[in-house]
Order: structure tokens, then C-alpha cells, then sequence
């Protein structure tokens, strides 16, 4: 029979993961068999730095909080060694690094993912990993923002320069 104090901390770190699973704006699950300690390492401080959580789980206990979350679809990629990346905040970000560091490292591979709360294939999370960074799309907005104002500027500037050729010329 196991211990009482152990049912309580695996109860509780599947209602944390169950918890993770509902605020996540991506979730990506994967397989990290293969790669050296050095690399998992490298793995997690480059998620750590985009601000995301990877963790280790066991299977049964993911099962246990996907039923909680109403993810049981998740439930079919639980296999073999699971490592999952969780982001409140950016919805990008865990795609991106993953997906970066899956290219220089075979070994990791993505097996699926949760974003918005539906559960999606690899497809999907390699597309999300091809969006900018959240940091790009504000970027590319100023810039559209930016642009008829510049224009207006130009075209202001123009008129005032010919106004005073015109005047010199006279």
C-alpha cells in the first residue's frame, strides 16, 4: 500500500499540472529520448530565458490531469518518455525554442501540443513556431502604425521645400 504522504504529493502535482494545462496559452508536449544531460540542460535555460516551464512527468500522473482539463485527447501522445513545456503568456514562444532546438538536435522531438485549449498535431505547432515572437508582431505593427504618419511628414516636408525653392526663385 503506498505511503499516505505520497498519494498526497502526486495528488497534488496532478491538479498543478491539471491547473497548467487550463492557463497555458501553449502547451507542447515531447520526446527528449536520446539526448545527453548536457543538452536537456541547454534545452531548459533557453526555454527558462523565453519564460517557460518544462517539466519531467510520468505519464499516468499527465493522464490523470489531462482528465481534469477535458485534454483526453492529449492522452494518445503520452508515450514513452514526456517532457512538456507550458507558457502562460506567450503563446509562441515554447513552439519556437523547441522547434529550434529540435533542428539542431534530433533527438527531441515534438509529439503534439495544446494551444487555446484544443489539443493539435506536430503540423500545427511547427506553423506556430514559424509566427514572430509576440516582441516581432508588435514590432511589425508599429511599424504599419508608423508609416502614414512618415508619409505625411514626407509629403509636408516636399510641399515646404518647393514653397521655398518657388520663393527663392522669385
Amino acid at each position: 500500500m503506498p505511503n499516505e504522504k505520497v498519494l498526497q504529493e502526486k495528488a497534488q502535482l496532478v491538479s498543478e499540472v491539471a491547473e497548467k494545462l487550463k492557463e497555458s496559452a501553449t502547451t507542447v508536449v515531447t520526446d527528449y529520448r536520446g539526448l545527453t544531460v548536457a543538452q536537456v540542460t541547454e534545452l531548459r535555460k533557453q526555454l527558462r530565458e523565453a519564460g517557460v516551464e518544462f517539466k519531467v512527468l510520468k505519464n499516468t500522473l499527465v493522464r490523470r490531469a489531462t482528465a481534469i482539463a477535458e485534454l483526453t485527447e492529449l492522452d494518445e501522445y503520452l508515450t514513452g518518455p514526456t517532457a512538456i513545456a507550458f507558457s502562460k503568456d506567450d503563446a509562441v514562444a515554447p513552439a519556437k525554442v523547441i522547434s529550434d532546438f529540435a533542428k539542431k538536435n534530433d533527438a527531441l522531438k515534438v509529439k503534439a501540443g495544446v494551444v487555446e485549449g484544443k489539443v493539435v498535431g506536430v503540423d500545427q505547432i511547427k506553423a506556430l513556431a514559424d509566427l514572430p515572437s509576440r516582441e516581432g508582431l508588435l514590432s511589425m505593427l508599429l511599424s504599419v502604425l508608423q508609416a502614414p504618419m512618415r508619409n505625411f511628414a514626407l509629403a509636408v516636408k516636399a510641399v515646404a521645400e518647393k514653397k521655398e525653392q518657388e520663393a527663392q526663385a522669385s
